[in-house]
């Protein structure tokens, strides 16, 4: 049960950016009313509410527009939760054989023998409290014991130099959590067991995730390994209170042909669509075009949807046509050239309908200048074909969700359409998209200006550091990715925070501006975490964000403050 003094507690809003809004509840807040807020939400969403995050002592909700989180600011400030039922929660039992490398040395470190440590960690309720870094990675708090006989604090220490792997069902601690390691990855908690129960199915499609907040855990021990499926672990069917979750495109399921072989991908290749939001508490973010915009250009140029399914290409690309179709390209400054097979040569224009025949080929060849813009977006009439994970075809980079990146040789397959009726018949829509213009590229002189909100951690910096934040011309690191923009400062000076505390994991959006303990921030893109334990001094608006998508390394960013006045409508 929750303790209803922790109610009364009035929450503390911030503003994450003009589309989300991080509810702090507190350091005093218990888990449980951490867990009566995204119960409550989850299965009662406010308008336009696209994802809710719980996480330690906040919950990070996510809207569909400005307009939606603004008129949930005021509701979220008075809203009082119910307690949850918490004899309807799923209960899941993790076998698990305890070999971990550190189980020895954690148990001397914490001055019990390894059997007590095995006997408290099996011994203890946990409760499945938000998503990790990665899908399938849930943070597990141990649940309040009726009885004080049988209570155990934990506080473990991290290790003071992460693995750069931690192989897949590592059974791990680190605070006051336990987890386990979806997948193989960098980390830093204390091993102690590992199991062969997969937290993160991709044969189930509709419920990949084990475990889901709000999930009562147990863990067993077993002298060797047993594979247990996800039905089994379970005693009881998953809530059906969550909130709706988006539904797979209809386009996706239609026929599919052989479009074109591809002679180049270029640096990257990747499928994206509209993204998968809506999957936080899982551990799994929205992904989609790192420049939307351009997308949905490239699509409204071919008749599509906005969310067919495209190419997102870094370092030029080089398709021949299997068939006669219709494609287009948008987003960055780029030459467009179409090649018959008697070696004539045409140029193209960017976001125009382009008419393939069978056996021409059509050449994106990027514009080598700054300011010019990173990434170009083809779509093809009708759309690509690949395979949706979670109603979504889009390539995450981080998690390694949905479809590998497109190489050399391979055959890209698209749903029929009528290529010609396309071709002469379609409305042409010029479109400039991500801020990039191809005929007038940006003037490298001049630093891209992205407008953003103060905070949600905006006073772990002093006020002068906020300033200096604004006025710093940043250089975009050549490390970035669709993660994230890492950047670099000339001079060798970087923010430096007031706090030196640790700040617990909280929910991460599109566009929050991380600031780790060297001092150079990370302007999280689509492929972002979903939490993260690292203060975010701003967040990027949304409009500005397709911009952020085409700044390529070398690129000077200057970040300017917007007021969010009256986030009441």
């Amino acid at each position: 049960m929750s303790d209803p003094t922790h109610r009364a507690l009035r929450p503390r809003l911030h503003a994450a950016g003009d589309r989300a809004i991080l509810v702090d509840l507190g350091n005093r807040s218990s888990l449980e009313t951490v867990m009566d807020w995204h119960h409550h939400f989850s299965a009662s969403p406010l308008a336009g509410q696209r994802d809710v995050i719980a996480a330690a002592t906040t919950i990070l909700f996510t809207f569909s527009s400005a307009y939606a989180a603004r008129r949930a600011w005021s509701h979220l400030a008075k809203a009082t939760p119910a307690t949850r039922d918490e004899s309807a929660a799923s209960t899941v039992t993790i076998p698990v054989v305890y070999d971990g490398d550190d189980l020895s040395e954690l148990a001397a470190m914490l001055h019990v023998s390894t059997e007590e440590l095995i006997t408290r960690h099996t011994s203890q309720r946990w409760i499945a409290a938000f998503g990790g870094f990665a899908p399938g990675f849930t943070y597990c708090a141990p649940a309040p014991s009726e009885s004080s006989n049988n209570s155990v604090t934990w506080d473990v220490p991290r290790k003071d130099s992460p693995r750069t792997s931690v192989p897949a069902g590592s059974v791990a601690l680190a605070g006051s959590f336990s987890a386990v390691y979806p997948s193989s990855s960098p980390g830093g908690w204390q091993l102690i067991g590992h199991t062969d129960l997969p937290m993160w199915d991709t044969t189930n499609p509709d419920n990949p995730a084990l475990l889901h907040p709000g999930d009562e855990v147990r863990y067993t021990a077993q002298r060797e390994s047993i594979r247990t499926s996800h039905s089994t672990a379970r005693t009881t069917e998953p809530s059906t209170t969550a909130s709706p979750k988006p539904t797979t495109n209809p386009a996706h399921h239609a026929p599919a042909q052989p479009a074109f072989h591809v002679d180049s991908a270029g640096l990257l290749t990747v499928f994206e669509d509209s993204g998968r939001p809506g999957f936080g508490d899982v551990g799994v973010n929205p992904s989609g075009a790192a420049d939307r915009a351009s997308a949905w250009a490239a699509n409204d140029a071919v008749g599509n949807s906005g969310s067919a399914t495209v190419l997102e290409n870094i370092g030029g690309l080089r398709l021949r046509a299997l068939t006669d179709t219709v494609v287009a390209i948008t987003g960055a400054a780029a030459h467009i050239e179409l090649t018959t097979p008697q070696q004539a040569n045409h140029a193209r224009g960017l976001a125009q309908p382009i008419l393939i025949r069978a056996g021409h080929t059509v050449s994106v060849e990027p514009v080598s200048a700054p300011g010019s813009g990173l990434r170009s977006y083809v779509a093809v009439r009708g759309g690509f074909h690949a395979v949706p994970t979670l109603g979504s075809t889009s390539t995450d980079v981080l998690s390694g969700l949905g479809p590998a990146p497109i190489q050399d040789g391979d055959t890209l397959s698209a749903h029929p359409d009528d290529a010609t009726r396309v071709a002469t018949h379609g409305v042409i829509r010029s479109a400039v998209a991500g801020g990039v213009n191809p005929q007038q590229p940006h003037d490298p002189s001049t630093p891209t200006e992205l407008r953003c909100v103060a905070g949600p951690r905006a006073d772990w910096f002093d006020p002068e550091e906020l300033a200096r934040f604004t006025e710093i011309e940043w250089v975009v690191s050549g490390t970035s990715n669709r993660v994230g923009l890492r950047m670099q400062v000339p001079g060798d000076q970087p923010l430096r925070r007031s706090r030196t505390d640790e700040l617990p994991s909280e929910g991460m959006t599109h566009g929050s501006v991380q600031v780790p303990p060297n001092g150079l921030p990370v302007v999280f893109l689509a492929d972002h975490p979903v939490t993260g334990g690292y203060p975010v001094i701003a967040t990027v608006i949304d409009d500005d964000l397709d911009a952020a998508g085409q700044l390529a390394p070398g690129d000077t960013v200057r970040f300017v403050l917007t007021d969010l006045r009256n986030p009441e409508p």
